[in-house]
């Protein structure tokens, strides 16, 4: 028996989105208003938050049922893993940074170095230092808030496996 008081699958996956959406555009404004250059470790796991974001919306326009939520779930479940596993290893290397930082060249050096449909994908793949911490926010950096968010974003997933399996 369903428990009333449990928001439905499509609310939830709907909120997610919006959540992600949220994230992503605060992440752009670091980078556009307040000048901080993402890593390729940072695009890597913005990938991670759109393809969250585009699997939790399909779901919720979608209005799967128990199989369905169950499929969208481990899709969404996979693409939070695979950014947490990129925003561990920044962390990680914040903590304890490389002697050469090996994240790529920066911004500035890619345009005055390469024309500008070869320097192109290398922008889009991100110019910052990995090891770096611009911001960070109650003591977590970018990195940090990332890990923590897809973590929680995974145990989400999960539960909704869960909870799928227990009602079919």
């Amino acid at each position: 028996m369903m428990n009333s008081s449990a928001p439905s699958s499509r609310i939830l996956f709907l909120g997610l989105f919006a959540a992600c959406v949220g994230l992503l555009g605060f992440g752009l404004y670091l980078q556009h208003y307040v000048g901080l250059e993402p890593c390729p470790m940072c695009i890597m796991q913005r990938y991670a938050f759109i393809a969250v974001a585009l699997f939790a919306l399909v779901a919720g326009l979608h209005n799967p049922g128990r199989t369905g939520t169950r499929v969208y779930s481990g899709l969404i479940l996979l693409a939070a893993l695979a950014g947490a596993g990129v925003a561990a290893r920044q962390t990680w290397i914040q903590i304890y940074p490389p002697e050469i930082a090996e994240c790529g060249p920066d911004l500035e050096f890619m345009l005055g170095s390469f024309p500008l449909g070869d320097a192109l994908p290398m922008i889009f793949q991100g110019t910052g230092d990995c090891t770096k911490i611009d911001w960070s926010f109650l003591g977590l950096s970018i990195a940090n808030w990332s890990l923590v968010t897809l973590t929680l974003i995974a145990i989400g997933a999960i539960t909704l496996i869960v909870r799928g399996k227990l009602r079919g």
